[in-house]
Protein backbone atom coordinates (compact mmCIF):
# COMPACT_ATOMS: atom_id res chain seq x y z
CA UNK A 1 0.00 0.00 0.00
CA UNK A 2 1.43 3.39 -1.04
CA UNK A 3 1.34 6.05 1.67
CA UNK A 4 1.94 9.66 0.67
CA UNK A 5 3.53 12.33 2.85
CA UNK A 6 0.21 14.04 3.49
CA UNK A 7 -1.51 10.75 4.32
CA UNK A 8 1.20 10.00 6.85
CA UNK A 9 0.96 13.47 8.40
CA UNK A 10 -2.81 13.17 8.70
CA UNK A 11 -2.29 10.17 10.99
CA UNK A 12 0.02 12.10 13.34
CA UNK A 13 -0.76 14.57 16.10
CA UNK A 14 0.66 17.47 14.07
CA UNK A 15 -1.62 20.49 13.71
CA UNK A 16 -3.08 21.41 10.32
CA UNK A 17 -0.85 24.45 9.86
CA UNK A 18 2.26 22.47 10.74
CA UNK A 19 1.29 19.78 8.24
CA UNK A 20 0.73 22.44 5.58
CA UNK A 21 4.13 23.98 6.32
CA UNK A 22 5.98 20.63 6.14
CA UNK A 23 4.36 19.74 2.81
CA UNK A 24 5.11 23.21 1.43
CA UNK A 25 8.79 23.03 2.36
CA UNK A 26 9.11 19.46 1.07
CA UNK A 27 7.71 20.51 -2.31
CA UNK A 28 10.58 22.95 -2.78
CA UNK A 29 12.87 20.02 -3.51
CA UNK A 30 11.47 20.02 -7.06
CA UNK A 31 12.42 23.59 -8.06
CA UNK A 32 15.72 23.37 -6.16
CA UNK A 33 16.68 20.19 -8.00
CA UNK A 34 15.63 21.73 -11.33
CA UNK A 35 17.87 24.72 -10.59
CA UNK A 36 21.03 22.61 -10.27
CA UNK A 37 21.91 22.67 -13.95
CA UNK A 38 21.96 26.46 -14.31
CA UNK A 39 23.48 27.38 -10.94
CA UNK A 40 26.74 25.46 -10.86
CA UNK A 41 29.22 28.30 -10.37
CA UNK A 42 30.43 30.06 -7.25
CA UNK A 43 28.99 33.47 -6.48
CA UNK A 44 31.18 36.48 -5.71
CA UNK A 45 29.50 36.81 -2.31
CA UNK A 46 30.12 35.22 1.08
CA UNK A 47 27.53 34.03 3.58
CA UNK A 48 27.23 35.22 7.17
CA UNK A 49 29.75 32.57 8.27
CA UNK A 50 32.40 33.93 5.92
CA UNK A 51 32.16 31.06 3.42
CA UNK A 52 32.01 31.66 -0.32
CA UNK A 53 28.52 30.96 -1.59
CA UNK A 54 27.67 28.76 -4.52
CA UNK A 55 25.15 30.25 -6.93
CA UNK A 56 22.66 27.61 -5.86
CA UNK A 57 23.16 28.57 -2.18
CA UNK A 58 21.91 32.05 -3.00
CA UNK A 59 19.13 30.80 -5.29
CA UNK A 60 17.83 28.24 -2.78
CA UNK A 61 17.91 30.74 0.07
CA UNK A 62 15.99 33.39 -1.90
CA UNK A 63 13.51 30.84 -3.18
CA UNK A 64 12.62 29.23 0.14
CA UNK A 65 12.50 32.61 1.91
CA UNK A 66 9.98 33.94 -0.63
CA UNK A 67 7.87 30.79 -0.37
CA UNK A 68 7.77 30.92 3.43
CA UNK A 69 6.92 34.60 3.51
CA UNK A 70 4.10 34.14 0.99
CA UNK A 71 2.68 31.21 2.98
CA UNK A 72 1.81 33.34 5.99
CA UNK A 73 2.74 30.38 8.20
CA UNK A 74 6.17 31.57 9.36
CA UNK A 75 6.80 34.48 11.73
CA UNK A 76 10.59 34.12 11.99
CA UNK A 77 13.29 32.61 9.79
CA UNK A 78 16.99 32.04 10.40
CA UNK A 79 19.06 30.89 7.44
CA UNK A 80 22.73 30.01 7.19
CA UNK A 81 22.91 32.28 4.15
CA UNK A 82 21.51 35.39 5.86
CA UNK A 83 23.28 37.43 8.56
CA UNK A 84 20.25 38.19 10.72
CA UNK A 85 16.90 36.77 11.76
CA UNK A 86 14.21 37.52 9.16
CA UNK A 87 10.78 38.42 10.52
CA UNK A 88 7.50 38.31 8.59
CA UNK A 89 5.10 40.73 10.38
CA UNK A 90 2.10 39.69 8.28
CA UNK A 91 2.23 36.00 9.24
CA UNK A 92 -1.01 34.43 10.49
CA UNK A 93 0.86 31.69 12.37
CA UNK A 94 3.77 31.76 14.82
CA UNK A 95 6.05 29.07 13.40
CA UNK A 96 9.79 29.78 13.43
CA UNK A 97 12.02 28.06 10.88
CA UNK A 98 15.78 27.45 10.91
CA UNK A 99 17.39 26.22 7.71
CA UNK A 100 20.51 25.44 5.77
CA UNK A 101 19.06 25.91 2.26
CA UNK A 102 21.76 23.86 0.57
CA UNK A 103 24.21 21.86 2.65
CA UNK A 104 27.29 20.54 0.82
CA UNK A 105 26.95 22.93 -2.12
CA UNK A 106 30.68 22.66 -2.95
CA UNK A 107 29.89 19.14 -4.20
CA UNK A 108 27.38 20.23 -6.86
CA UNK A 109 30.04 20.57 -9.56
CA UNK A 110 31.16 16.97 -9.02
CA UNK A 111 27.57 15.63 -8.86
CA UNK A 112 27.68 14.29 -5.30
CA UNK A 113 24.70 14.31 -2.96
CA UNK A 114 23.73 17.56 -1.23
CA UNK A 115 20.72 18.49 0.87
CA UNK A 116 18.41 21.02 2.55
CA UNK A 117 18.11 21.00 6.37
CA UNK A 118 15.09 22.47 8.18
CA UNK A 119 13.92 22.73 11.78
CA UNK A 120 10.50 24.07 12.82
CA UNK A 121 9.50 25.58 16.18
CA UNK A 122 5.83 26.16 16.95
CA UNK A 123 6.34 29.57 18.59
CA UNK A 124 8.89 31.57 20.55
CA UNK A 125 11.28 32.44 17.75
CA UNK A 126 14.33 30.72 16.31
CA UNK A 127 16.77 31.01 19.23
CA UNK A 128 15.54 27.97 21.14
CA UNK A 129 16.94 24.68 22.38
CA UNK A 130 16.68 21.78 19.95
CA UNK A 131 14.54 19.83 22.40
CA UNK A 132 11.76 22.37 21.72
CA UNK A 133 11.46 21.56 18.01
CA UNK A 134 8.07 20.51 16.70
CA UNK A 135 9.49 19.05 13.48
CA UNK A 136 12.81 18.50 11.71
CA UNK A 137 13.48 17.36 8.17
CA UNK A 138 16.00 17.22 5.39
CA UNK A 139 15.75 16.70 1.65
CA UNK A 140 18.67 14.72 0.21
CA UNK A 141 19.31 15.21 -3.52
CA UNK A 142 21.02 12.00 -4.56
CA UNK A 143 20.09 9.25 -7.05
CA UNK A 144 16.64 9.70 -5.51
CA UNK A 145 15.25 12.80 -3.85
CA UNK A 146 14.62 11.65 -0.30
CA UNK A 147 12.78 13.38 2.54
CA UNK A 148 13.65 12.34 6.09
CA UNK A 149 11.15 13.72 8.61
CA UNK A 150 10.14 13.67 12.24
CA UNK A 151 7.25 15.43 13.94
CA UNK A 152 8.28 14.01 17.30
CA UNK A 153 6.67 10.64 16.61
CA UNK A 154 9.67 8.75 15.23
CA UNK A 155 11.56 9.12 11.95
CA UNK A 156 10.04 8.40 8.53
CA UNK A 157 11.73 8.44 5.12
CA UNK A 158 9.93 9.35 1.89
CA UNK A 159 11.03 9.38 -1.75
CA UNK A 160 9.87 11.75 -4.49
CA UNK A 161 8.24 9.83 -7.34
CA UNK A 162 7.84 10.74 -11.01
CA UNK A 163 4.61 12.64 -10.23
CA UNK A 164 6.50 14.82 -7.70
CA UNK A 165 4.64 13.11 -4.85
CA UNK A 166 6.43 11.89 -1.75
CA UNK A 167 5.75 8.24 -0.96
CA UNK A 168 6.78 6.41 2.20
CA UNK A 169 9.95 4.33 1.91
CA UNK A 170 10.42 3.31 5.54
CA UNK A 171 8.80 4.16 8.83
CA UNK A 172 9.86 4.27 12.46
CA UNK A 173 13.50 4.19 11.42
CA UNK A 174 15.81 3.02 14.20
CA UNK A 175 19.51 3.82 14.00
CA UNK A 176 21.55 0.67 14.64
CA UNK A 177 24.81 0.48 16.57
CA UNK A 178 27.10 0.49 13.54
CA UNK A 179 30.77 1.01 12.76
CA UNK A 180 30.84 3.72 10.10
CA UNK A 181 32.44 7.04 10.91
CA UNK A 182 33.28 10.32 9.24
CA UNK A 183 35.16 13.27 10.68
CA UNK A 184 35.55 16.78 9.32
CA UNK A 185 38.63 18.94 9.71
CA UNK A 186 42.18 18.15 8.68
CA UNK A 187 43.80 15.46 10.80
CA UNK A 188 46.70 17.83 11.49
CA UNK A 189 44.18 20.29 12.97
CA UNK A 190 42.48 17.78 15.27
CA UNK A 191 42.98 18.06 19.00
CA UNK A 192 44.85 15.24 20.70
CA UNK A 193 41.60 14.21 22.40
CA UNK A 194 39.71 13.83 19.13
CA UNK A 195 42.62 12.03 17.44
CA UNK A 196 42.65 9.60 20.38
CA UNK A 197 38.90 8.99 19.87
CA UNK A 198 39.29 8.22 16.17
CA UNK A 199 42.34 6.00 16.70
CA UNK A 200 40.42 4.05 19.35
CA UNK A 201 37.26 3.44 17.32
CA UNK A 202 39.34 2.55 14.23
CA UNK A 203 41.18 -0.01 16.35
CA UNK A 204 37.76 -1.36 17.34
CA UNK A 205 36.78 -1.79 13.67
CA UNK A 206 35.22 1.53 12.65
CA UNK A 207 35.31 2.21 8.88
CA UNK A 208 35.73 5.64 7.32
CA UNK A 209 32.87 6.94 5.14
CA UNK A 210 33.04 10.69 4.47
CA UNK A 211 31.87 12.77 1.51
CA UNK A 212 31.91 16.32 2.87
CA UNK A 213 28.12 16.69 2.69
CA UNK A 214 26.74 16.68 6.24
CA UNK A 215 23.27 15.55 5.12
CA UNK A 216 24.59 12.70 2.96
CA UNK A 217 27.07 11.55 5.59
CA UNK A 218 24.45 11.62 8.34
CA UNK A 219 21.97 9.71 6.16
CA UNK A 220 24.48 6.85 5.97
CA UNK A 221 24.80 6.87 9.75
CA UNK A 222 21.01 6.92 10.16
CA UNK A 223 20.69 3.83 7.97
CA UNK A 224 23.77 1.84 8.98
CA UNK A 225 24.86 3.21 12.36
CA UNK A 226 28.09 4.80 13.49
CA UNK A 227 29.13 8.39 14.12
CA UNK A 228 29.59 11.62 12.19
CA UNK A 229 31.95 14.15 13.79
CA UNK A 230 33.00 17.71 13.20
CA UNK A 231 35.09 18.29 16.31
CA UNK A 232 36.67 21.21 18.06
CA UNK A 233 39.96 21.96 16.28
CA UNK A 234 43.25 23.24 17.67
CA UNK A 235 42.67 26.72 16.26
CA UNK A 236 38.85 26.59 16.18
CA UNK A 237 37.60 25.47 19.57
CA UNK A 238 34.01 26.05 18.48
CA UNK A 239 34.30 23.70 15.51
CA UNK A 240 32.78 24.56 12.13
CA UNK A 241 29.13 23.51 11.99
CA UNK A 242 26.34 25.84 13.04
CA UNK A 243 24.27 24.92 16.09
CA UNK A 244 21.02 26.41 14.84
CA UNK A 245 20.85 25.34 11.18
CA UNK A 246 22.78 22.08 11.13
CA UNK A 247 23.30 20.52 14.56
CA UNK A 248 19.86 21.04 16.08
CA UNK A 249 17.63 19.71 13.25
CA UNK A 250 19.90 16.75 12.48
CA UNK A 251 20.30 16.01 16.19
CA UNK A 252 16.53 16.02 16.71
CA UNK A 253 16.16 13.47 13.91
CA UNK A 254 18.95 11.34 15.37
CA UNK A 255 17.36 11.34 18.83
CA UNK A 256 13.95 10.41 17.37
CA UNK A 257 15.63 7.43 15.68
CA UNK A 258 17.18 6.23 18.93
CA UNK A 259 20.53 7.92 18.37
CA UNK A 260 22.19 10.86 20.08
CA UNK A 261 23.98 14.14 19.41
CA UNK A 262 26.73 15.63 21.57
CA UNK A 263 29.22 18.48 21.63
CA UNK A 264 31.68 16.01 23.13
CA UNK A 265 30.58 16.70 26.68
CA UNK A 266 26.79 16.47 26.63
CA UNK A 267 23.52 16.55 24.71
CA UNK A 268 23.46 19.34 22.11
CA UNK A 269 19.66 19.45 22.09
CA UNK A 270 19.79 20.95 25.58
CA UNK A 271 22.07 23.84 24.58
CA UNK A 272 20.47 27.30 24.44
CA UNK A 273 21.65 29.14 21.28
CA UNK A 274 23.11 32.54 22.09
CA UNK A 275 23.46 33.83 18.53
CA UNK A 276 22.19 32.99 15.06
CA UNK A 277 25.49 31.79 13.63
CA UNK A 278 26.86 30.10 16.75
CA UNK A 279 29.19 27.20 15.97
CA UNK A 280 29.59 23.97 17.90
CA UNK A 281 31.71 20.80 17.98
CA UNK A 282 29.46 17.94 16.94
CA UNK A 283 29.23 14.17 17.36
CA UNK A 284 26.04 12.57 16.08
CA UNK A 285 25.08 8.94 15.55
CA UNK A 286 24.48 5.66 17.37
CA UNK A 287 23.77 6.27 21.04
CA UNK A 288 26.26 3.75 22.36
CA UNK A 289 29.07 5.06 20.19
CA UNK A 290 28.33 8.68 21.12
CA UNK A 291 28.52 7.80 24.81
CA UNK A 292 31.76 5.91 24.16
CA UNK A 293 33.28 8.94 22.44
CA UNK A 294 32.24 11.24 25.29
CA UNK A 295 34.08 8.88 27.66
CA UNK A 296 37.16 8.87 25.43
CA UNK A 297 37.16 12.67 25.24
CA UNK A 298 36.98 12.92 29.02
CA UNK A 299 39.99 10.58 29.25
Amino acid sequence: MVITLREYLDKTGAGEQLKDLIVLIARQAVPIREAFLHNQSYAKSFNASGEQQAALDEWSDRHITKVLEASGLVAELASEEQPDIVRFPGARAEYAVVMDPLDGSSLIQVNLAVGTIVGIYESGGVLQKGENLKAAMYMLYGPMTVLTLTVGEGVYIFALNEESEYILLSGLVQMPEGKLYGSGGLRTEWTDAHAFCIDTIEHDGAKLRYSGSFVADFHQILKYGGVYCYPALKEKKGGKLRLLFEAIPIGFIAAQAGGAISNGAGNLLGVQPSSVHQRTPLYVGSKGLIRRMEELLRE
